[in-house]
């Protein structure tokens, strides 16, 4: 048996943040900590393929 979430109402809040790799500044759909790294999109692909 699977379960689903259930959509959320409106657009997703989004927060700044800076790539840990590239230093770009992108949006993620999580407050960051800044104890841990955040990746942009692209680097988050590069890291995914290791």
């Amino acid at each position: 048996m699977s379960y689903r979430r259930a959509p959320r109402p409106g657009p997703r809040e989004m927060f700044k943040a800076t790539c840990a790799d590239c230093g770009k500044e992108c949006e993620v759909p999580f407050k960051p900590d800044p104890r841990r790294p955040v990746y942009c999109r692209d680097c988050w692909a590069k890291r995914r393929r290791y």
